[in-house]
């Protein structure tokens, strides 16, 4: 288990890029259960991740709310280094 944020990580050696790709692997199933998706774009260096919403995801009124509310919150959860999510086109 993760010392910082309990996420049951037993490696906390990985990469952030590697914590962050494990985390939205786990999103990724609840998403693309509504006909959406995720992927990752790119990790700044400030720790800022982007992501892309793909599928129903794309344009829904709720996807501001499953950004911040949703995959930032649990990225944090999961990669306390994490800064902010956004999503870009």
């Amino acid at each position: 288990m993760c010392d910082k944020c309990g996420c049951h990580q037993t490696n906390t050696d990985q990469s952030v890029q590697d914590r962050v790709n494990d985390a939205i692997e786990a999103i990724r199933g609840g998403l693309q259960s509504h006909g959406g998706d995720v992927e990752l774009v790119g990790i700044d260096e400030d720790n800022t991740v982007r992501v892309r919403l793909q599928g129903a995801c794309q344009g829904c009124p709720g996807a501001t709310m499953t950004m911040k509310m949703g995959i930032e919150r649990i990225l944090k959860e999961r990669v306390p280094e994490v800064k902010e999510v956004v999503a870009v086109n």
